[in-house]
Formats: structure tokens, sequence, C-alpha cells
């Protein structure tokens, strides 16, 4: 079997780390180090080193130092800070490393992105990931493109993960997360509005009872708490991919209304940093209702 690369991430966060622990779990053992930003805040810091010690990853203070020798660099940051990452990799990139970034941005960001670690002699790949990273880890769906796709589908083919190319320039592997987004993404923001609506006013299983016999193989009731606590727990996170995604409707000359709606309920719930206290949509709902008080 070809020897595994040497790998780094930048943004060591849920996605990195499912990564790491599939590969752990799955016998492999390829070199990690990673860099997050998180360190450079002291009330953040000890928690961070503590995350890359569980997951036996080599924690870097300093993005220079984590690159240095790496085979292969995941950026794995939130969609507003991937610009900035790529900006600071491009300064330290070795000739022939390769660049897969996985986060969620428009397509033009991508573009631009891809322009300053070509030009600085690294190889850019644009990585959508697919699905959710729990429960597969780095067995979640990836779709690749660029001019470095096929080599890097051997990479991703050697640490077990299961990527996809598909043909286009980059940002077209975006261009999918971000279109698809606009429905996973908008319909957490409309079930949110919805029953929180419906809970006010002492409805809530009412409409989830006609929501069944509308669509009765979507499991309103299952799924209805199960997307609030995404939200509870990635809303920060969504809202900065919607407004990739707003900005991506926005170039298409396209009203991008239910987007940017979308950017305010995931980043209103997000932002109250609540930590699901049940699987039930009541309970979640209740917490949510609570932190929103009369200011809706």
């Amino acid at each position: 079997m070809p020897a595994l690369p040497d790998i780094i991430f930048i943004g060591f966060g849920e996605a990195a780390s499912a990564f790491a622990k599939g590969w752990r779990g799955a016998g492999l053992a390829p070199a990690i180090k990673a860099f997050d930003v998180k360190t450079d805040d002291a009330a953040l810091k000890d928690a961070k080193l503590a995350d890359y010690k569980t997951h036996n990853v080599e924690g870097c203070l300093e993005i220079k130092e984590a690159i240095t020798g790496a085979t292969v660099i995941f950026s794995l940051v939130t969609a507003d800070q991937a610009a900035k990452a790529a900006a600071d990799a491009a300064q330290y990139i070795e000739q022939g490393q390769y660049y897969f970034e996985c986060n969620s941005c428009a397509p033009e960001t991508k573009k631009n992105n891809a322009k300053l670690i070509n030009a600085a002699g690294g190889r850019y790949v644009d990585v959508a990931v697919m699905a959710p990273v729990y429960p597969k880890m780095h067995h979640a769906p990836l779709l690749i493109c660029g001019e470095y796709a096929d080599e890097a589908l051997e990479i991703f083919n050697r640490l077990d993960m299961k990527a996809q190319i598909v043909e286009g320039e980059i940002g077209q592997a975006s261009s999918i997360k971000m279109v698809r987004s606009i429905m996973i993404k908008g319909l957490e923001a409309l079930n949110a509005e919805c029953l929180l609506a419906a809970r006010k006013l002492g409805i809530d299983e009412t409409i989830l009872t006609s929501l069944e016999k509308s669509f009765p193989e979507f499991g309103w009731h299952e799924r209805s708490g199960y997307m609030l606590e995404r939200m509870m727990q990635h809303g920060v996170r969504r809202a900065a991919e919607m407004r990739e995604v707003a900005l991506t409707v926005e170039q298409l000359g396209l009203n991008n209304s239910m987007a940017k709606a979308t950017v305010e309920w995931q980043q209103l719930i997000g932002d109250m940093k609540l930590q699901a206290a049940s699987e039930e949509f009541e309970t979640l709902s209740d917490q949510i209702l609570d932190n929103i008080g009369d200011g809706i």
C-alpha cells in the first residue's frame, strides 16, 4: 500500500476532528499536524490544545510551523475565514503541496483562493463536503474538481475517503454544495420559524400532525428536533456559509432573499450558544424561545 501523506489541518473543528478520528479508528495512521486560530485566544487555547491531544494530533501555534513538511493541507475553517486562511497559507506553502479547500465558499471565493495558492507553488483542489461528518467521519461523501483533481483522488483513496471528481473548473464542486444548501439550510430556517411560531401559539402538535399527513415520509417530529439542534450547535458556521450562498445566487443575477433570510435565522439561533437539553423539538423550541424573549 502506498505511504500515507503527511497532513496538516488549518482549522480543527468538527470536520477535522471527525476525519482524524475516522482514520485512527480505521487503523490508518497518517502524521497529522493542526493549526487553529482559537489558540490565539487565551480563553480558548487550552480547550483547543486538549482537542489536539484527544485526537492524537500535533498542535502548532503558528501556521508556518504547521505547513512545513506536509504533503496535504486541509483547509477546514468557517466560510468567512476561508480567504484569510488561503492568503496566510500562500505565504508559506511549499512547492507541490496540495491545498484541499473543504470550506463552504462561493465559487468566486474559491477561484480567488486557487489563484493565490497556485501562484505560490501549491496545488489547489476544490472540495465540497456533501453530508454531515458524523456519523460517517472520513467516509463523508466529497466532490472534488480542478486541474489537480486526479492526483487528489489518489490521495483521498489512500486515506480511505469517499471522493468523486466532478467535471469543470475550480468552483464547480462548490457550486453544487452552495445550491444544495439553499434547500438544506433553508429548510432548517423554515422549520425553526414555523415551529417557534406554532409553539408560542400552543398549536405545535397540530401543525406537526398536519405536516405528517401532507408529507408522511419526512418524519416531521424526529427531524424537526434534529434540525433545531443543528442550528443551535452550528448556526454561526451555517450563517457564514449561507452568506456565501447568497453571494453565489446574487452573482447568478437571481433574487437571493431566501438565502439571506436563512442567514438571519441561523445566526440568531447560533449566537445563543445553547447546549441542546434534549432531542425533542418541544424542549429545544422552549430553550430557543426563552432566549428570544419578546424581541423577535
